[in-house]
C-alpha cells in the first residue's frame, strides 16, 4: 500500500516537473519566535530573510513546503 503511494506521488512529481510550471516565492515574515520545523523549511526553499524571493518549479513538495509556512510566504506565478 505504501509502495503504491509513493508511486503516486513519484508519478505526480514528474508530471509537474515536466509542465515547466514555475511560481515565485517571498518571504514577508520573520522566522523570530517561530518553531524550528518552520525555519528549516523556509530554508529548504532557499529563503532566510524577509523580502527575499526564489523562483522554484512547481511540485507537489515545493507546495507541500508552501502549505507549511504560508502564512510566513507570497506565492505567485513566475513570469
Amino acid at each position: 500500500m505504501a509502495e503504491e503511494k509513493k508511486k503516486q506521488v513519484a508519478k505526480k512529481a514528474s508530471a509537474c516537473a515536466k509542465s515547466g510550471k514555475k511560481i515565485k516565492v517571498t518571504q514577508i515574515g520573520s522566522t523570530i519566535g517561530r518553531i524550528d520545523v518552520q525555519r528549516k523549511t523556509l530554508i529548504g526553499l532557499g529563503l532566510n530573510k524577509r523580502n527575499r524571493s526564489k523562483v522554484l518549479e512547481d511540485t507537489p513538495f515545493v507546495r507541500g513546503m508552501i502549505e507549511c509556512v504560508k502564512h510566513l510566504v507570497i506565492v505567485e506565478e513566475a513570469a
